[in-house]
C-alpha cells in the first residue's frame, strides 16, 4: 500500500476524524447515560425519604421515636430490599438505622453522617465495599417541633452495571462503525478518483506517434474537468509544435538534397581537372568529403521524416528475418574486411516476420555499421537470430570499446553521440540508432543495448513473429 497516495491520506483523514468524532459522540452518551441512571436513582431516594418524613416523622415526638423503626420497618423492608435508612435527630443522635441488607453490598454503621441541616435536601455518593451509596437525606419537623434528618439510600450497582453494558456495547459498535464507514469511504474515495487513474493511463499511452488521441474528460463541472481540458488543450499545442518540427525537418532534408547533389556533382568535376594543383586538389577532396558527410545526415534526415510520417506501414510483407541479416551480413563482409574485423552470422530457420524489408534491412544495417565501426582491428562482429516464445530475436554483439553506463539512455537519442570527436573522424552524425528506434518503433519491436567499457556492446531487436507482429504495431 502506498502511503503517500491521495487516496490513502484521504481515507486515513477520513478514518481518524471519524473515529474523534465517535469516541467523543461514545463519551458523552456514556457520561450522560451514568449521570441519567444515578439521578434516577436519588430521586427515587429522595421521594422515599420525603415519604417517610410526610407519614412518619411529621406524627412522631421524642416518646414515640421507637415507634418511627418499627414502621420503617414494617412498610419499608429496607434489610430486605437493599435499602439503606436513617433518622437522626438534630443533635446527632440516631434515632433509627437500618441493618445490614441481605446482599451485604454495605454496612449501615459504616456509612458517615450527613452534614447537619435545619431545612432543605441533599444528595450525595458514598464509597462503600460493594461500589457506591446513592444517598438522599432530608429535614423534617416532628409532631412537637423536634428536628430529624431523615437519609434514604440505595446500591448504584445496578446503575453502574448497566453503564458498564453501554460501555461494552459502544467498545465493541464503534470501532465496528468506523470500519464500516471507512470501508464505504475507501469506495467512495475510489470511485471519485477513478477518472484520475483513466486519465494518467491514457496519458501514459499517448506518445509523439498518436499526439492526435486525447485523455478523457469527466463532465463533473469540477476541477477535474478543467484539469482534463486543460491538459488536452496543451497536448493540442505540442501536437502543433511536433508536427511543424516534423514539417520543417521534412522540408528542410528534401529541399537541400538537390543543391548538394549539384554540389558534389560540381566539385567531381573540378576535382578531374588536371591543371588543379596538389594541394588544392588535397582540399577539394576534403570539401568533397564533407559535402558527401554532410549528404548522408540529409539522407538520414529525409528517412527520420519518412519513418514519423508513417510511411512505413505501406510496404508490408512477411519475409524471413534469418534469411534477410544472412544476406545483408554478407554483404558487410566487405566493409569489415577493410577494418581487418570478421563478422559471423548465426542464424535459424523460419523466422518469420511481418513488416517493411528495405527498413528492416537498413536497422541491420545500422547495427552492423556501427558494430563495425567501433571493434579495433582483429576483433569479431556476431549477428544471431533465432526464436524465442512469439518474438524473433535479433542480436548484434561486438568486442569494441563498449559505451559508457552515464551515455546507454541516451544513445537512441537523435545526434547524440558519445565521443564527439571520435565519431566526427569515423563519420558518424548520431542518426543511425535514432533510425533504429524508429523503425523498430513503427513495427511495434523493441530495441535495447547492453554494453560496458572495455567489453564491448550487444544491441538487442526484440521483434513479434508474424502472427502478432499487425496486432503489436
Amino acid at each position: 500500500m502506498n502511503t503517500r497516495s491521495l487516496s490513502f491520506r484521504l481515507v486515513a483523514w477520513y478514518a481518524g476524524v471519524l473515529m474523534i468524532v465517535f469516541v467523543l459522540l461514545g463519551g458523552l452518551t456514556f457520561l450522560f447515560l451514568r449521570h441519567y441512571l444515578e439521578a434516577n436513582v436519588l430521586d427515587t431516594q429522595a421521594r422515599r425519604a420525603r415519604q417517610i418524613a410526610d407519614t412518619l416523622v411529621a406524627h412522631a415526638n421524642r416518646n414515640s421515636e421507637d415507634a418511627i423503626g418499627n414502621e420503617v420497618e414494617s412498610l419499608y423492608s429496607p434489610e430486605i430490599n437493599g435499602r439503606f435508612i436513617r433518622i437522626t435527630r438534630a443533635d446527632g443522635e440516631v434515632v433509627y438505622i437500618s441493618g445490614t441488607p441481605k446482599d451485604e453490598r454495605f454496612n449501615p454503621a459504616q456509612v458517615p453522617p450527613a452534614a447537619a441541616a435545619a431545612s432543605g435536601s441533599s444528595s450525595r455518593k458514598v464509597p462503600v465495599a460493594a461500589g457506591t451509596l446513592l444517598i438522599a437525606a432530608l429535614s423534617a419537623t416532628g409532631a412537637d417541633g423536634s428536628r430529624y434528618r431523615v437519609e434514604v439510600g440505595g446500591s448504584a450497582a445496578p446503575a453502574q452495571a448497566t453503564a458498564a453494558q453501554v460501555l461494552m456495547l459502544l467498545a465493541v459498535g464503534l470501532p465496528l462503525a468506523v470500519g464500516i464507514a471507512v470501508a464505504g469511504g475507501f469506495v467512495l474515495v475510489r470511485q471519485a478518483l477513478e477518472p484520475v487513474e483513466r486519465i494518467a493511463a491514457k496519458a501514459e499511452a499517448i506518445t509523439q506517434h498518436n499526439l492526435s488521441e486525447r485523455l478523457p474528460v469527466v463532465h463533473s463541472g469540477d476541477e477535474l474537468e478543467r484539469l482534463s481540458v486543460s491538459l488536452n488543450h496543451m497536448i493540442s499545442r505540442l501536437e502543433d509544435a511536433i508536427r511543424s518540427s516534423k514539417q520543417f525537418v521534412a522540408d528542410a532534408s528534401h529541399e537541400l538534397r538537390t543543391p548538394l547533389t549539384v554540389m558534389r556533382g560540381e566539385l567531381e568535376s573540378l576535382a578531374q581537372d588536371g591543371q588543379l594543383g596538389g594541394e588544392t586538389r588535397e582540399r577539394l577532396g576534403s570539401v568533397l568529403e564533407e559535402v558527401e558527410r554532410l549528404g548522408e545526415i540529409v539522407e538520414s534526415l529525409f528517412a527520420l521524416s519518412r519513418l514519423d510520417a508513417g510511411e512505413v506501414h505501406a510496404e508490408w510483407l512477411r519475409f524471413d528475418l534469418a534469411e534477410l541479416a544472412t544476406t545483408t551480413a554478407e554483404q558487410m563482409n566487405l566493409l569489415a574486411e577493410d577494418k581487418n574485423v570478421s563478422v559471423a552470422c548465426e542464424s535459424a530457420t523460419a523466422v518469420t516476420v511481418e513488416g517493411d524489408r528495405a527498413r528492416l534491412k537498413q536497422v541491420i544495417v545500422n547495427l552492423l555499421d556501427n558494430a563495425i565501426k567501433y571493434t579495433p582491428s582483429g576483433g569479431r562482429v556476431r549477428l544471431s537470430v533465432r526464436r524465442e516464445g512469439s518474438f524473433a530475436i535479433l542480436d548484434v554483439t561486438d568486442d569494441g570499446v563498449g559505451i559508457p553506463p552515464e551515455a546507454l539512455p541516451h544513445v537512441f537519442k537523435r545526434f547524440y553521440r558519445v565521443d564527439d570527436s571520435r565519431s566526427r573522424e569515423q563519420g558518424g552524425a548520431g542518426l543511425g540508432l535514432a533510425i533504429v528506434k524508429s523503425i523498430c518503433s513503427a513495427h511495434g519491436a523493441e530495441v535495447e543495448v547492453v554494453s560496458a567499457p572495455g567489453k564491448g556492446s550487444t544491441f538487442r531487436v526484440r521483434q513479434p513473429l508474424a502472427a502478432e507482429a499487425v496486432a503489436r504495431a
